[in-house]
């Protein structure tokens, strides 16, 4: 069957005539299958991992994710690929092992990269199988890998540059090149699918179908939940208060936000994203450094809006980013950003943007001039905002709560913010509307009712185990339950303190261990407490008992898991390697879960 002809005048991008192209070769596959497999494919609805006679085979589709991006691009894989025929199986990195790898025969991975280059937590006891010197060898698998990140960060898409190395390594065949996709994924993730999938069909199948359950059912899953990342649902703002005390440095807010009749569903443990809005001061500071109206059409994508519209809910304006950099760079040849964006120093360019904007780049040179289109196509998309739910479905039915501490500082005279928490914080009144989708965390989950739990988060890190506590309640969970919190001060930073005296009194929390870190000459942090009660917190582990860590992941994880490796060291008598080892094991059996940012 031949394809259809594409014009070479189309009126497509590169990008967009390589994904069309695409879509058309896996609609002449599905239009060419026997009936019933194109039936399948395209409804979502296959229930084995066998491959459809005279099909491209079975394909593994793997995804390590922090926030759920990857899940979602290997969800979108998983129906491209049932289209063509493959008899899909998609996993979470967490539930593979190396020897599901070597008998996968045809594999696409889909991988984020967390904090600086690291693996995503659910993929590191797979990376550490594949990286250690007894990896299986991978001669008969094909594969192809698409990375997820933030080129603002040092480590860019790390996980998948390892993952595509060592795949290599160990001798699978590379069949299309890697993809590296910024905060924008969707676009160069869906430009680099189908020619990575129609590679994958073409290849000779080799090695045996993987193991597992049955093939993912995509379409069926957003049937029951229409609402997400694509469209958004419009949530009402019920409550919108301070939890922080006057004295307090921070500014917390607890938020209460209906789900009405969406018929949308949460765990504990799940985040809720916010399509945040633009504050409208500094889209008009930007307008008029353009010297532009806002009334200006634009074409962005397949859309004609304003340029006003643009800035305010399509474009990052607060965090710029490092094409605009180098843009900038070019255009006035300062001396400053010259340097770095030859160079690729991400650790000064870091540096130099911490607290600046998009208006601060621009100003670098006062004589630069740019138009809406040139602005515009250096400027990433405006990103939903993903925070932890600190609510329980059980105890708070139709509702969403959040904890959110309120960016705010001042820079070269002006006032700023976070895009978020300002914008909730200051521009969201009880009774107004914001556009919401729950973000699955399936790495962070309670355990088993009766296991006893470990609880550790200081601040906002404190949101999960409020949403863990309010559940076990409302369950009427047996197991233990401890809780390290910590923040600057107790009178004013004591985060939901009547609700956690409560669960004291009332015998939910077993032990509740506070570090209030500016309330003596020397600070004291949650790893401090956790050393102080090593031998009962090395008992709980032995029992049986699931850690979990929510907060900072620059500081606080890298000093609570050192905590852990010393306190598993002193008391279980191991030296540091084997201490490391024992908290492996814990990750490996799901009993150690961060959910860090």
């Amino acid at each position: 069957m031949e394809l259809p002809y594409i014009p070479a005048d189309i009126p497509f991008t590169g990008d967009q005539k390589a994904w069309f192209a695409g879509f058309m070769a896996g609609l002449n596959t599905r239009m060419a299958m026997p009936t019933g497999v194109a039936d399948a494919a395209l409804a979502g609805t296959a229930t084995s991992t066998l491959a459809p006679a005279g099909g491209p085979g079975p394909l593994l589709i793997a995804y390590g994710t922090q926030t759920g991006n990857a899940e979602l691009i290997a969800d979108q894989a998983s129906e491209a690929a049932a289209a063509l025929g493959f008899g899909v199986r998609t996993a979470d990195m967490s539930d593979l092992t190396a020897a599901d790898l070597a008998v996968a025969g045809k594999l696409l991975v889909v991988v984020s990269t967390y904090g600086e280059g690291d693996m995503p937590d659910a993929a590191e006891d797979l990376w550490s199988q594949l990286a250690a010197a007894d990896a299986p060898r991978l001669e008969g698998l094909r594969f192809a890998v698409c990375g997820l990140g933030d080129s603002i960060y040092d480590g860019f898409c790390q996980a998948a540059k390892n993952l595509d190395g060592r795949l290599a390594e160990l001798g699978a065949q590379r069949l299309v090149d890697r993809v590296e996709c910024d905060v924008d994924f969707q676009r160069p993730a869906g430009a680099w699918l189908p020619g990575a999938l129609q590679a994958l069909a073409d290849a000779p199948a080799a090695g045996a179908v993987a193991a597992g359950g049955p093939a993912a059912t995509p379409a069926a899953k957003d049937a029951k939940a229409p609402w997400g990342r694509k469209n958004p649902y419009p949530a009402t703002l019920l409550a919108n208060s301070i939890l922080s005390g006057p004295t307090s440095s921070k500014e917390v807010r607890h938020l209460v936000i209906s789900l009405g009749d969406s018929g949308i569903e949460y765990q504990p443990g799940d985040g809720i994203s916010i399509v945040a809005v633009n504050d409208d001061a500094l889209v008009d500071r930007l307008l008029d450094r353009i010297g532009a109206t806002g009334d200006e059409l634009i074409t962005d994508r397949k859309t004609q809006r304003t340029l006003r519209e643009a800035l305010t809910h399509h474009y990052e304006i607060s965090t710029p980013s490092k094409y605009l950099v180098d843009y900038v760079a070019s255009r006035t040849g300062d001396p400053e950003l010259t340097h770095m964006s030859a160079t690729g120093d991400a650790e000064a360019l870091d540096a130099w943007l911490w607290g600046r904007d998009v208006l601060d780049v621009l100003n670098v040179d006062p004589g630069l001039t740019l138009t809406a289109e040139e602005l515009i196509g250096e400027l990433r998309p405006l990103a939903p905002r993903v925070y932890s739910i600190s609510s329980s479905p059980k105890a708070h039915h139709g509702t969403v709560h959040l904890t959110m501490a309120t960016v705010r500082y001042t820079s070269d005279n002006r006032e700023r913010g976070g895009v978020c928490s300002t914008y909730l914080a200051d521009r969201c009144p009880e009774d107004t509307q914001v556009r919401v989708f729950i973000t699955p965390n399936k790495a962070f989950r309670l355990p088993d009712d009766d296991a006893p739990m470990i609880m550790i988060g200081p601040g906002t890190g404190v949101a999960p185990f409020r949403s863990f506590l309010h559940e076990r309640a409302a369950r009427g969970a047996t197991g233990d339950n401890w809780l390290f919190f910590g923040d600057q001060h107790r009178d004013a930073d004591f985060l939901y303190q009547a609700e956690l005296d409560q669960f004291v009194s009332d015998g939910l929390i077993t032990r509740l261990d506070l570090a209030f870190s500016r309330d003596q000459a020397h600070k004291v942090y949650v790893q401090d407490r956790m050393r102080e009660q090593g031998a009962g917190l090395y008992r709980w582990l032995e029992r049986g008992a699931h850690v979990y860590v929510c907060g900072d992941a620059q500081r606080m994880a890298h000093d609570v898991d050192a905590a852990l490796i010393e306190i598993v060291a002193e008391h279980g008598g191991m030296d540091a390697e084997k201490a490391g080892l024992y908290l492996s094991d814990l990750k490996k059996a799901k009993r150690y879960c961060r959910d860090v940012y």
